[in-house]
């Protein structure tokens, strides 16, 4: 079975519905019309350019333009993620947080899925590497900003509860022990609910490419579920290494809580 092919007034008709949602926010004055419409044109910015990047990288099959693009992938996700936090670490700890614990989980998972289980020839291949690297740190960011945003409020909201427990005596990793696994619970809400809802609810994106370029639904499942597992398993240590790392930064070695280390509260 071949691919259908799409012609640009297919993709014209299909950013109507853009456009109407768009309209819609503006007769409901909603604010987000500007923000729907600039979205919209940055992503098929996006998606155009990096069809041309993936084109090349396909071509030359080069390890390093390969680590090069996927640096470039790791750098742009901590940006986002950063970008998601209504209160921040000041200084470069936000984003280094986040783009710390994503780097180390995205290549880690990327690297075991392509030696030991897709096991494409060359394994950084970028035909495989760069979408797989690119569906971790996705999902990943995802996790590590919802984590490290419930960290933060979190610590400000039960800063009470947690300073009298370090002036009774807990250490500063007791004290902060229930707001770092509430952070956790809510950076992995995201991918259990997506495995929950696969198959029944939803088709997921990948699955879904591959029926409709042709491969047997069977085998397109088998990808699926390993990238399920992929990312899950990304997520769970982008999440774990970026809350522990956020709690520390929250607190000192004198076990105090240390709130004068967050920003402003961004403007929603």
């Amino acid at each position: 079975m071949s691919v259908v092919p799409l012609s640009y007034v297919d993709i014209g008709l299909a950013a109507v519905l853009l456009f109407m949602n768009a309209a819609l926010s503006l007769a409901l004055r909603l604010g987000l019309a500007r923000r729907l419409l600039v979205a919209g044109a940055r992503m098929v910015v996006q998606l155009t350019l990096i069809g041309l990047v993936l084109k090349a990288l396909f071509e030359f099959a080069s390890p390093t333009f390969t680590a090069l693009a996927a640096l470039i992938m790791v750098l742009f996700a901590g940006r986002e993620a950063m970008a998601r936090q209504e209160r921040r670490f000041t200084g470069f700890w936000t984003y280094g947080i986040g783009t710390g614990s994503m780097m180390a989980a995205g290549i880690i998972v990327t690297v075991f899925g392509l030696t030991t289980q897709i096991s494409p020839d060359p394994w950084y291949d970028p035909r495989y590497a760069i979408p797989v690297l690119g569906m971790i740190l996705g999902n990943t960011m995802n996790g590590v900003s919802l984590g490290l945003d419930r960290l933060v409020s979190g610590a400000v909201v039960q800063r009470a509860a947690i300073e009298a427990q370090l002036m009774l005596g807990a250490t500063a990793t007791q004290a902060m022990r229930g707001v770092t696994r509430e952070s956790m619970r809510a950076g992995l809400i995201p991918t259990i609910n997506g495995m929950a809802a696969a198959g029944l609810v939803s088709l997921p994106g990948m699955m879904t490419g591959q029926i409709l370029a042709g491969v047997e639904p069977v085998e397109a499942v088998k990808y699926q579920i390993l990238i399920m597992f992929l990312i899950g398993g990304g997520t769970g240590l982008g999440l774990l290494a970026a809350v522990l790392l956020g709690a520390r930064r929250l607190t000192d070695s004198r076990h105090r809580l240390r709130l004068d280390r967050l920003g402003a509260k961004a403007d929603s």
